[in-house]
């Protein structure tokens, strides 16, 4: 064990000392008062640059992701607990079932919509930039196509069986049913014998308010967290692996940042009627962890804390949208990307599509948004649908694995976006978004007051 821990300090004591002097300089700003978005923003940029070197003169970068799996690991222990707590304090918070279920048909409905323009925005994109174009190569011999589950298998995945279990497999969707399960019961018993049922709520108005403390010591690792990630993620892949599907970063990159600017931002102006670029800034927490962690679940804690403390939604509204958006809400991973991937593909191999093809594409990503929810890898099974659904080779997927990783993390963050634009929709046609504590320039901040 010695001569293992000795052996991994001399390969890695570079990366190690770099991230020793870049969190002791993130300490240093903290302690400095230096906002919690700036840090995030600091430690992105120090990883991006420190990722490259490390890449460009081959140097040990397994120290660096071992801090990053750490972070992302801390902040998934709070995945379950905060789902299942959060749900139920949530709808058990409400008067009658109708209200709950026209909560739930408007969020859906906003989590579909805007799923279908992200896919017609890839769709454009990609028709515009053609990322196929004088391609040469051929799939990974070790590439194996996602199997798509039936629909009775989805069904059936979708039912809790033993919520324990589930817990700890991480099946947030069977953990999410039960929740609401013994949501309506307490709802339903609270209408005739109000007092048998307070305990319960006393009991999880005293677990929300320690999840919440706990969500907060964790976030305050975040920017330690972020140049970990940032800097694994540029030390693997490095500038040189980019280079020959450069075109389908681009295409995605243009794809996703339309859909963030225009979309969530044509939402908020529009329909909310709040300032973009504000609104934008006081999300930037949501989107910078789910950049780094391409983890919609690892996200959903630091979501929650944007919602009520930055974005001024009622906590009921955040905990009931965020964790369903966390399962469902697919803008990027079931919108924009498997548009792109099938005009990339069918350009690859010479297939031809027209306007019917077009719309077969726009409906297919919509629907599996549905049938995805709750499977592990959404945006690869959902790729699969579409290029199924349109007749195309599945073994195209393969060729975009080199720089999947990449694109995900973007991807990731357009799709927490859309639950916290959804969350703010959701909330202001209810009453329940504080717009004069929004307007306000003073924001809570998102961890505790020590540095």
């Amino acid at each position: 064990m010695n001569n293992n821990l000795v052996d991994a300090f001399q390969s890695n004591w570079i990366s190690l000392l770099v991230s020793v002097a870049v969190i002791v300089f993130l300490v240093v700003l903290a302690r400095k008062r230096v906002g919690f978005g700036t840090r995030v923003f600091i430690a992105l940029g120090l990883g991006l640059v420190a990722g490259i070197i490390f890449n460009a003169f081959q140097l040990e970068y397994k120290s660096v992701s071992t801090i990053g799996s750490i972070y992302v690991n801390l902040i998934k222990m709070l995945v379950m607990p905060l789902v299942f707590v959060l749900v139920i304090n949530s709808i058990a918070s409400l008067t009658n079932l109708a209200h709950l279920r026209k909560l739930g048909v408007k969020t859906i409905l906003w989590f579909l919509s805007t799923t279908g323009v992200a896919a017609l925005i890839g769709l454009l994109v990609a028709l515009a930039v053609n990322p196929g174009s004088g391609f040469k190569a051929e799939a990974p011999q070790n590439f194996e196509a996602r199997e798509i589950p039936t629909f009775s298998q989805v069904i059936l995945d979708l039912v809790p069986s033993n919520p324990i279990s589930d817990m700890s497999e991480g099946k947030v969707v069977p953990v999410l049913i039960f929740a609401i399960f013994v949501a309506v019961a307490i709802v339903h018993i609270s209408s005739r014998k109000p007092e048998s049922v307070e305990p319960v709520r006393q009991l999880l108005k005293s677990a929300t308010d320690v999840l919440h403390q706990v969500v907060k010591y964790v976030i305050r690792l975040t920017p330690y967290g972020v140049y970990a990630l940032i800097g694994a993620m540029a030390a693997k892949y490095g500038l040189d692996t980019l280079a020959p599907l450069a075109k389908v970063i681009l295409a995605s990159y243009i794809g996703l940042i339309i859909h963030f600017v225009l979309i969530f931002g044509g939402l908020v102006a529009l329909v909310v009627k709040v300032n973009p670029l504000k609104f934008f800034r006081k999300a930037y927490p949501t989107v910078a962890v789910a950049f780094t962690t391409r983890s919609s679940y690892a996200t959903l804690p630091v979501n929650l804390e944007v919602l009520t403390k930055r974005l001024r939604v009622s906590p009921r509204i955040a905990s009931f949208v965020a964790p369903l958006g966390a399962t469902m809400n697919f803008n990027g991973c079931g919108g924009v990307w498997p548009a792109i991937v099938a005009i990339f593909v069918a350009r690859v191999y010479n297939v031809p599509l027209g306007l019917t093809d077009y719309i077969l594409l726009i409906l297919v990503c919509i629907i599996s948004s549905i049938g995805v929810a709750g499977v592990p890898g959404p945006a690869a099974i959902s790729t699969t649908v579409v290029l199924t659904a349109m007749g195309l080779p599945l073994e195209g997927m393969g060729l975009v694995l080199g720089v999947e990783a990449l694109i995900d993390m973007g991807r990731t963050a357009v799709n927490a976006t859309g639950t916290t634009v959804t969350a703010l929709l959701v909330a202001n046609s209810e009453g329940e978004f504080d717009r004069a504590a929004f307007e306000q320039d003073v924001e809570d901040d998102l961890e505790p007051a020590t540095a």
